[in-house]
């Protein structure tokens, strides 16, 4: 058998060598694994999304600012106990609990400030209209100067938190799917800011304000993260950018 016969031997090594060690990341494999350990999933929105919602309507139902606010601790309440019973992951419904606090600490300061009962219902949602607007600004600013917080998951998984930075097309990849992550709630920020701010003023009534804010913080939000992280998931199908380990 002559030498050149053999050569072949040595690229079917090669294949048997890659079937067995198939660890080699894209970089579409490794944000999709951040993204479903970030979000969690249908149950992280659930768990996220539900007490804001409980709280909207047991306000509407009975104007009392007190059965709101335990209605929707208790809701987040009863998601803490699946979690600690099912032995998972704390993270997206100790993300509710945190917000439900903040909401609260703004709502005992109104009320230290004299607001009305209607007033201290809006100040509920001041927190997480702010905190949107702020993380807007910052994460769309770093992705307005090249470094979108998507590339620095990469650079956790490749071992070298800035190298993945000298690839334009990892960096044009990551900026499309930060702007994408951060359009839910940038979108919702500027029409929830507004009505907030109108009914704060009492420009609008505010008890269709605080049903407004309801619907565009859990419906309309729920609905543009479905849209936004499809586009996502459907960006991350092509899974063929590979991720360039350290040395």
């Amino acid at each position: 058998m002559s030498p050149a016969s053999e050569t072949p031997a040595d690229g079917e090594g090669d294949q048997h060598h890659d079937h067995n060690h198939p660890t080699v990341d894209t970089v579409e494999a490794v944000v999709r694994r951040q993204m479903s350990a970030g979000l969690g999933g249908v149950r992280g929105m659930l768990e996220a999304g539900v007490p804001g919602l409980v709280f909207t309507i047991a306000w509407l139902v009975v104007k009392d600012l007190k059965v709101a606010l335990i209605a929707s601790a208790a809701t987040a309440a009863v998601f803490l106990v699946v979690r600690l019973v099912q032995r998972s992951s704390l993270q997206y419904v100790g993300n509710a609990i945190f917000g439900i606090l903040i909401g609260f600490a703004v709502v005992r300061l109104a009320q230290s400030m004299g607001g009305t009962a209607e007033e201290q219902a809006l100040a509920y949602f001041l927190p997480g209209i702010l905190i949107s607007i702020g993380y807007t600004v910052v994460v769309g600013g770093l992705c307005l100067i090249g470094w979108p917080i998507f590339g620095f998951f990469i650079g956790v998984a490749s071992g070298d938190p800035l190298e993945w930075h000298q690839d334009k097309q990892i960096v044009k990849l990551c900026t499309r799917l930060t702007w994408l992550f951060l359009a839910p709630g940038a979108i919702g920020a500027a029409i929830q800011g507004p009505i907030w701010f109108l009914a704060w003023s009492g420009a609008i009534d505010r008890d269709w304000a605080i049903l407004a804010l309801g619907i565009l913080r859990t419906g309309l939000g729920w609905a543009l993260r479905i849209a936004c992280y499809g586009t996502m998931i459907w960006l991350l199908a092509r899974n063929h950018t590979p991720v360039q380990q350290a040395k």
